[in-house]
């Protein structure tokens, strides 16, 4: 067997593997449903229409859905099970290590912080899980999986993920500074590669691509449920040379690569028909670690935000949003208006 067809047996090995998991996600859902009582199970349900679907946040504040509190081992099992058919094996990885990290903040603010029901504002179990219709290998349904600096919505359709955004992924700390955990840093590849490639810019390039030397204080798209175009600022991608191109790409493909095999290469493709050459990268603040920083990748249907300024910029956000399918809206709508006609 020769190397070329190894390679080729892999690449399509992949690719079924990929198709298989996301022909699971309405089975693990409905396994996951199985698992609870009904009280557990009225929490989790919504309807697909339900406003709650919207109701995107990524700060610690009291949510609707039941919590790994709730769940017995079986059912945290089943729950998980879920999250791991919805990501890649490395958007889990960022996502079990986000969750760790409250650990950090509860030994760094002594457990001072409270939320407005009274429990730990920084709880390792206090994550959230709802489902949105219910669960189908062919028909549309949704869910949710949310707490403190992780917002991930999903939607499916005929047995596949239709979207998975928006999608956030927080760290605080950035970079782990006390014995628990030290030096772990989740969002490393988000903050590196940003680094890397504003870093390697000509002075002309930095001018245009350098929108203001004070970095935004938030992510400038918030928790909004629908998010308006921004304007276009930064640098193209057509304007950078062949190495920053490459650098350009890896920071992308690094938010592309933490969904679900699948609807990585939806969204992929879904860029690549836009036009790679309708990209931008733009940046605000400071140009090494420690200074608040800031910057966006945005196309005509895509805006990636990272942003770093609390805690003496140790403190990152970053959020994915397909500006034309955000929570499968248009794909919705459009379904909606074939049926009715």
């Amino acid at each position: 067997m020769t190397t070329k067809t190894i390679v080729f047996l892999l690449v399509i090995s992949t690719f079924y593997m990929g198709d298989l998991q996301a022909q699971s996600l309405s089975e693990k859902a409905n396994k996951f449903l199985e698992t609870l009582n009904p009280d557990l199970k009225s929490q989790t349900q919504f309807a697909l229409a339900d406003e709650e679907r919207f109701n995107m946040n990524f700060v610690p504040i009291v949510r609707k859905g039941p919590t790994f509190h709730d769940f017995n081992e079986d059912q945290k099992q089943a729950a998980i099970d879920l999250l791991k058919a919805s990501l890649s094996v490395e958007g889990f990885r960022k996502s079990k290590g986000i969750i760790e990290l409250e650990k950090v903040l509860f030994i760094v603010e002594n457990n001072r912080n409270k939320m407005s029901d009274g429990s730990p504002m920084r709880d390792p179990l206090n994550y959230h899980f709802c489902i949105f219709g219910k669960p189908s290998p062919t028909d549309f349904w949704g869910w949710r999986f949310e707490g403190h600096h992780i917002s991930l919505n999903f939607t499916s359709s005929n047995g596949v993920i239709i979207s998975s955004t928006p999608s956030f992924f927080g760290s605080n700390p950035g970079i782990v500074k006390i014995e628990e955990q030290r030096g772990k840093e989740v969002l490393k590849a988000e903050t590196d590669l940003g680094f890397k490639l504003v870093n390697s810019l000509s002075d002309d390039q930095l001018t245009t691509a350098r929108f203001s030397e004070t970095a935004p204080r938030e992510i400038i798209t918030g928790n909004k449920h629908k998010v308006d175009p921004i304007e276009p600022k930064g640098i193209s991608y057509t304007a950078l040379n062949e190495n920053q191109k490459k650098t350009f790409m890896e920071l992308l493909n690094v938010y592309i690569d933490n969904y679900e095999l699948g609807f990585s290469k939806t969204l992929r493709d879904k860029i690549d028909k836009a036009g790679i050459e309708n990209l931008y990268f733009a940046w605000a603040g400071g140009l090494k670690r420690g200074i608040g920083h800031y910057y966006r990748i945005q196309g005509p249907m895509l805006l990636i935000e990272y942003d770093n300024i609390q805690n003496n910029a140790n403190h990152v956000h970053s959020v994915v949003r397909d500006l034309t399918n955000d929570f499968a809206e248009d794909i919705l709508r459009a379904h909606y208006q074939k049926e009715h006609k």
